[in-house]
């Protein structure tokens, strides 16, 4: 397997004499180019000494059909995820966190027989490598699914224990499943490396002790024993910060367009719909109340002023105006929301409570704006809570992020799961009567004071919305 180092430091000339005065039984490695900015970099000038390629742009390296391995030594995530956008499908890569560790396994498991893979004299390094060396999360599985051995950052990840997985299959461990991995959109790594003899790449979603999905980038690389592979190591990197900031951007850019068009929609429809209201208005003054066509006229007049509702939403929706920021007490905000729901709450034999400390400092936000936003997820909640049920607004202060939380709580029948990813998508509802508006409207709030919104649901278990925003506002630039 030809190889490209990116980085050329003491870590690149330490792997480039390590290369080369060792031989390995899993893998034959030949370094053939080099990359570092710093044309005085120790392993950038060791390599030209041998005849390799160097250069100062390691972009040049994906031009190249003689590379199957880059490893990434720069110590910059940047780097490592720019390399994994440019590189061409066949080429496999290694972060600097992980870049030595398959190499000290397979001289651990030299002579070693069976799946008894982590004993012997090797393994005082092995521990070292496995808990302190590499920062992404690990673990040794045999040929028959079992985890022979699981990293401490990986057990804290999932919130186990060395008695939890040690033993266990890996898709009971990581998928909660009761068999094996499949299936294109999720295929079984350790399946890939049996057949093809060579390591592999995909991408996993595994649950953690509170069912929450975290999106793993897998890497799996075989370990041999007399040219037989007894077993596999995967290496995880948790990829779920930078898929939620993927899927923020397509929402984001899903709710400019719909907003663009919905804004062009309701303009068009106002005009008539107003004159359709007026016109029955008119015509209802010059019937005598008893007349039949009286009540008919009342019902379109209802009708278009519940038209016109819908495009006020859509407007609001489209709008997306920015914040009037001024210094404002959050708790009298959330008290007044309250004041203006409490009726209807009430209407539905549903109590609305809060717990809103005192000691909150003051913030920057725009008061109708929020108002709104509560009004929103107090009516929904409302909605979602039967008789003799419970809405909780609380309040408190994160002084490390300088943030304030407000949370909303029912006692409701909850979200599906299914549902829980749509619910800020323009014009999803699962009730009959709405827009599907409400949230997006929310949502877009919240992103205009620079803050963040979740939600945590489970069916029957009622449903908690939470709304993060800055103390200090966000910049008007």
């Amino acid at each position: 397997m030809n190889v490209a180092i990116v980085g050329g430091g003491t870590r690149g000339l330490y792997l480039l004499n390590f290369l080369k005065e060792n031989s390995f039984q899993m893998i034959d490695l030949n370094v053939v180019a080099v990359a570092d900015i710093n044309e005085n970099a120790p392993g950038l000038i060791r390599a030209a000494e041998r005849g390799l390629y160097v250069t100062s742009d390691y972009n040049t390296l994906f031009e190249r059909n003689d590379i199957d391995l880059i490893i990434e030594l720069t110590g910059d995530l940047e780097i490592y995820n720019d390399i994994l956008r440019k590189k061409k499908k066949h080429v496999h890569t290694l972060a600097h966190t992980t870049a030595l560790l398959f190499w000290e396994i397979d001289d651990a498991c030299k002579k070693v027989n069976g799946a008894d893979l982590l004993t012997g004299h090797k393994q005082n390094v092995y521990e070292v490598l496995m808990n302190q060396f590499i920062q992404e999360e690990a673990m040794v599985i045999d040929k028959d699914y079992r985890v022979v051995d699981m990293n401490e950052a990986m057990m804290k990840k999932l919130g186990r224990t060395s008695q939890d997985v040690i033993g266990r299959f890996c898709y009971q461990v990581g998928h909660h499943l009761d068999q094996p991995c499949s299936g294109k959109n999720h295929p079984c790594p350790l399946a890939e490396v049996y057949k093809k003899n060579e390591p592999c790449m995909t991408t996993h979603v595994h649950l953690d002790q509170d069912n929450n999905e975290i999106y793993y980038a897998i890497s799996c690389y075989p370990l041999n024993n007399d040219e037989e592979i007894i077993g596999v190591i995967e290496i995880l990197r948790d990829i779920t910060p930078e898929i939620k900031v993927q899927k923020a951007q397509m929402q984001q850019e899903k709710l400019m367009s719909i907003g663009r068009l919905s804004a062009g929609i309701a303009h068009e429809i106002n005009n008539p719909l107003t004159t359709i209201m007026t016109s029955a208005m008119m015509l209802q003054e010059d019937l005598d109340p008893k007349d039949e066509m009286h009540e008919e006229l009342r019902i379109i007049s209802s009708e278009a002023q519940r038209c016109r509702k819908i495009v006020q939403s859509l407007l609001d929706f489209a709008r997306q105006t920015k914040p009037m920021q001024k210094l404002q007490d959050i708790n009298a905000i959330i008290r007044e929301s309250i004041y203006l729901t409490k009726k209807q709450a009430e209407f539905n034999d549903i109590t609305i409570e809060s717990d809103l400390p005192d000691d909150l400092p003051r913030i920057y936000v725009d008061k109708e704006q929020i108002q709104q936003l509560l009004i929103n997820l107090t009516l929904n909640a409302v909605e979602a809570t039967g008789a003799g049920g419970r809405i909780m607004l609380s309040t408190g202060y994160d002084p490390a992020a300088d943030t304030i939380a407000i949370h909303v709580t029912d006692t409701g029948k909850g979200i599906e799961k299914q549902d829980l990813e749509k619910i800020f998508d323009p014009f999803f509802t699962t009730r009959e009567i709405g827009t599907g508006l409400g949230l997006s409207i929310a949502h877009s709030i919240v992103e205009q004071h620079g803050g963040n919104i979740e939600v945590a649901s489970r069916p029957g278990s009622g449903t908690r919305f939470t709304v993060t925003l800055p103390v200090k506002g966000v910049s008007e630039e």
